[in-house]
């Protein structure tokens, strides 16, 4: 904590006035670009990465990167996370949703562990809320990679896209540069999007391509980030070699 104190008083001393002048120019203007859910990891600083400032993104972030399927909501029993999408690209209209996960994530590592059905028992979710929660809104991310293990981590995995009648096609780490964890969490990326197109509020924007989702993936160790590239059906390096193509199919496919 005497760490944290002592950075907002640096704090006060070098960038307060620079982000309050910010504050100020998008007050009355505010333009955010895009809703960015990724993980509560430390390591994880999106602002940073995607260099982006003030009013630019709509940020949120909990244990995994996760957007729980609307089914599991009746009423007005719900969560952070739609109450974010509707906030975000409603409320805001905002057009872009994006997804990011990430290597090395204790959440996926822990939901690949709950594939031992005594680990994930009821009694044990019950004294853990890390547990409960990832067993609730991860199960879908972890049936679905079961389908590429049993697959021999080869075959394409089939997600639905936008809208019920579209879908997409995945290799997941087909040149196998990955541990089996950070496969799972690929994969669990990917199911976000699925899960995000369920809701009925966004239903409308997003079958009249006014609002589109994209996944990332950031590998923590090498400080590389990866793109979806549903054109390639796989997760592609942002890098000086492919960021023209990457930029052209993204004007292509969600313009």
């Amino acid at each position: 904590m005497d760490r944290i104190l002592r950075g907002v008083m640096r704090y006060r001393h070098t960038d307060r006035k620079t982000m309050v002048e910010q504050f100020i120019q998008v007050k009355n203007n505010p333009v955010p670009k895009a809703v960015f859910f990724t993980c509560m990891d430390s390591r994880m600083i999106p602002t940073r990465f995607t260099e982006t400032n003030v009013g630019d993104m709509f940020v949120v972030r909990n244990a995994g990167n996760l957007i729980p399927h609307s089914q599991h909501f009746l009423d007005e029993y719900t969560t952070n996370e739609p109450a974010a999408l509707e906030l975000g690209c409603v409320v805001n209209d905002i057009r872009h949703i994006i997804v990011c996960g990430h290597s090395d994530c204790k959440a996926m590592n822990l939901l690949h562990k709950l594939r031992d059905e005594k680990f994930a028992s009821k009694d044990n979710r019950r004294i853990s809320p890390l547990r409960a929660w990832l067993c609730t809104h991860a199960q879908s991310s972890l049936d679905k990679f079961q389908q590429l293990e049993l697959a021999g981590y080869h075959t394409p995995l089939i997600f639905q896209s936008e809208t019920p009648m579209r879908k997409f096609i995945a290799y997941i780490d087909p040149d196998d540069r990955f541990s089996i964890e950070d496969k799972l969490s690929q994969v669990n990326c990917l199911q976000q999007v699925q899960n995000i197109a369920s809701y009925g509020f966004l239903k409308k924007r997003l079958e009249t391509h006014q609002l589109h989702i994209h996944a990332l993936w950031f590998d923590i160790y090498s400080g590389d980030i990866f793109f979806f590239s549903r054109q390639n059906k796989r997760f592609i390096e942002i890098n000086e070699n492919t960021v023209e193509k990457l930029t052209d199919e993204v004007n292509r496919y969600y313009s």
